[in-house]
């Protein structure tokens, strides 16, 4: 990856719906060059998928928690497979440490965490934080 495959790279992040026109401007290349471009970062694997972020607030979802799941009384496999199917539960990472999981959710009210946090208890040790804030909520890479 070069310099300026990193800057479309940025571009990109900053406005996945940027056109190629627009990218070919700011890059100072040619559509063609833009394009074939984009197809190697497709290819080899950097740039996953074009997509949006949204508000979660504006959504209805106005608790962000941080969930911490340990001592599991489930296999592994069974934890994710039902963790997949949770449609709180927004990102899921399994790490090393006392906790297994670290997990972010979002949820519309108290009584919605509550029901989160109950439906997660059979499964182990649940450590749950709210957000009050994100300082760095998304960075540009």
């Amino acid at each position: 990856m070069d310099n300026i495959d990193k800057k479309l790279i940025e571009l990109l992040q900053l406005d996945s719906r940027k056109s190629i026109s627009d990218l070919s401007k700011e890059l100072a290349l040619s559509r063609p060059s833009v394009n074939e471009r984009l197809n190697r970062l497709r290819e080899r694997g950097v740039i996953q998928a074009f997509t949006i972020r949204i508000s979660l607030p504006k959504v209805g979802r106005d608790i962000l928690l941080i969930i911490q799941m340990g001592a599991l009384k489930v296999s592994t496999t069974e934890f994710e497979e039902m963790i997949k199917k949770d449609h709180d539960i927004i990102e899921c990472y399994r790490v090393t440490g006392e906790s297994s999981y670290m997990m972010k959710a979002a949820v519309p009210d108290m009584n919605s965490m509550r029901i989160l946090i109950d439906r997660l208890i059979p499964y182990g040790s649940v450590n749950t934080s709210t957000v009050l804030s994100s300082p760095v909520e998304y960075r540009i890479l």
